[in-house]
């Protein structure tokens, strides 16, 4: 586990060509844009957490059968700070960092102290996120870093929070058939009030060509929802749509904001102020995208914890939703550094397993059904949601399958009923060992495994014109362990599962997590040269959005869904 996870990733600044074997589709013309953690230690001080890791970006750019590689750290503020004095200076949510003791320490602390929440990295390691016609890197504070998806360049910071008030944001976002961005974000103790935030960017806005337009700087408040507890708000990693709902999950994994506001004080990691409650309950709410307010009946379920929705829609009355869900929130604490050791399987085996749950939420609730009685009547699924004496519901869920992560899916079919996922199986461990293709209807599945192959998230490509929603390809980066096996590029068919082409790089590659595939077709829509990010005029409707609900059909790119920093 140390040669995956513990040591530091030399870029690939110039892009190498890839050894091809097999046969490149003709038709797969673009460039995969992937982000992870790749650097752990600085100098002499180490980061405590895998997530912690300084963000590199590596991209695999697929042109008439060749492939390129290249990588490039992202030249955050964070990763600047931390390079310049060689040794990790800025704190990461596993790590808490501290000033030169040369410097003055009480100026240091007293800046921590002044804000409820402190100040945020902008080591953006997660996803990579469109927004209109730009790229960015993106993790789950209130930063975002703009970048080339050509050249891996860095360009500007963007804070969340002058658009819109949130100290957290998700890097699992939601894009329309406009490209439009739905994302959620985490407003803690705003005006005495701590609340969900759901936001839209527009994905293009009045005179965008012109210099300086960026459509963050028109993101709207979509909607909030207050937090059950002012000073404890649920974690969240992402959230689901279907083409009139939302749906988020209040769920007990929750952070400690008076643990947090003193954890440098007290010497303590942000992390340790995030605490799951066996005793309490996951929230579902369902939020009318028409409305912009939630379904009032309170719905429902066991405590679990939830990083990847997988994907939600609307059948029989009734919104359905599969997530990946785990019994507590012990996958965390696996990841420390520390943990991913030579005892690293028997410790895996103590955390519980992941797996796939569909729910069903009844959107219309009898008042004169009896209690106890099932709310759904949908028959493609065994999930009930039974009435209480209150009013509420309790959902239970129908599990689908055990150990899968990094679930993703035809986009096309985002919000809508669909039958396919492409996800990494876990087996005794949480780190992925096979690339898996589950069939909803058949309840089957297709595997894909090569020894000491370790593969990242799976993403879906579909063919030009394609009618089927697995007629496409599978793109997986491949790290190894086998020092004789370069890692590579795999390339599947989406249908039968079998290899069509891998492209084997000489460059030192990371297991990333996250990612998006840019068509080439795309490229003229992508700015060449970067600019000067400008204020923004006044504007009584920034957004120039007229209609609130998300309509989902296959955009123009392949995006990064469904997804902590798994």
């Amino acid at each position: 586990m140390e040669i995956i996870f513990g040591r530091n990733k030399k870029e690939q600044l110039e892009p190498v060509q890839a050894k091809v074997t097999g046969s490149v589709p003709a038709w797969l013309q673009g460039t995969l844009l992937r982000n992870g953690p790749g650097m752990h230690t600085v100098g002499e001080s180490k980061y405590n957490h895998w997530f912690d890791g300084l963000a590199l970006l590596h991209s695999f750019s697929i042109r008439d059968g060749e492939v390129f590689y290249r990588s490039k750290y992202l030249q955050s503020d964070t990763y600047i700070a931390n390079i310049e004095a060689n040794r990790i200076v800025v704190s990461e949510f596993g790590t808490m960092a501290y000033p030169d003791p040369c410097k003055n320490i009480f100026s240091k602390a007293f800046s921590y102290l002044s804000h409820t929440i402190p100040d945020f990295t902008d080591n953006c390691l997660i996803n990579i996120m469109k927004c209109g016609e730009d790229f960015y890197a993106t993790t789950e504070t209130n930063y975002i870093r703009k970048i080339d998806p050509q050249t891996l360049e860095t360009l500007e910071k963007v804070d969340y929070r002058k658009y819109v008030a949130v100290n957290l944001a998700t890097s699992h976002p939601h894009y329309d058939e406009a490209g439009n961005v739905l994302n959620m974000g985490t407003s803690i103790v705003d005006k005495g009030r701590t609340k969900y935030v759901i936001f839209k960017i527009p994905a293009t806005v009045p005179g965008s060509k012109k210099k300086g337009k960026s459509p963050v700087k028109h993101a709207e408040v979509f909607c909030s929802i207050p937090s059950r507890s002012l000073l404890s708000p649920s974690y969240y990693h992402s959230f689901g749509v279907t083409e009139n709902y939302v749906v988020f999950l209040e769920q007990p994994f929750k952070l400690d904001i008076l643990k947090m506001a003193t954890a440098y004080m007290r010497g303590v990691s942000w992390a340790s102020c995030m605490s799951f409650d066996r005793e309490d309950k996951t929230y579902i709410h369902i939020i009318n995208q028409r409305t912009r307010k939630p379904v009032p009946t309170k719905f429902y379920t066991d405590p679990m914890v939830v990083f990847h929705h997988v994907n939600a829609y609307e059948e029989d009355g009734c919104v359905l939703f599969d997530v990946i869900a785990y019994e507590d929130s012990s996958l965390y604490q696996l990841f420390y550094l520390a943990n991913l050791n030579k005892d690293f399987e028997e410790k895996s085996r103590l955390t519980s397993v992941p797996t796939l749950r569909r729910f069903a939420v009844p959107l219309h609730v009898d008042k004169d059904a009896e209690v106890g009685s099932n709310l759904v009547k949908v028959s493609s699924t065994t999930a009930t949601a039974l009435k209480e004496k209150d009013g509420h519901v309790y959902c239970q869920p129908e599990v689908l399958y055990e150990g899968l992560e990094l679930p993703r899916i035809n986009y096309a079919y985002n919000g809508k009923p669909y039958r396919y996922i492409f996800a990494a199986e876990v087996q005794w461990s949480p780190v992925p060992t096979k690339i898996l293709k589950y069939d909803i209807l058949t309840k089957s599945s297709l595997k894909w495994s090569e020894e000491s192959c370790w593969p990242a998230e799976p993403l879906f490509v579909p063919t030009p014109g394609a009618k089927d929603e697995d007629d496409g390809v599978i793109l997986s980066a491949i790290v190894s362990t086998d020092p004789q096996k370069l890692p590579f590029l795999l390339i599947l068919d989406a249908k039968s599962f079998t290899e069509l082409a891998r492209a084997s790089v000489d460059a030192d590659m990371h297991l990333d997590l996250h990612g998006l595939f840019i068509p080439d077709a795309d490229w003229n829509a992508v700015k060449q040269t970067p600019t000067e990010m400008q204020e923004v005029e006044n504007s009584d409707h920034p957004t120039g959005l007229t209609t609130p609900e998300l309509s989902h059909s296959e955009n123009d790119f392949t995006a990064g869904h469904g997804g902590s920093s798994l």
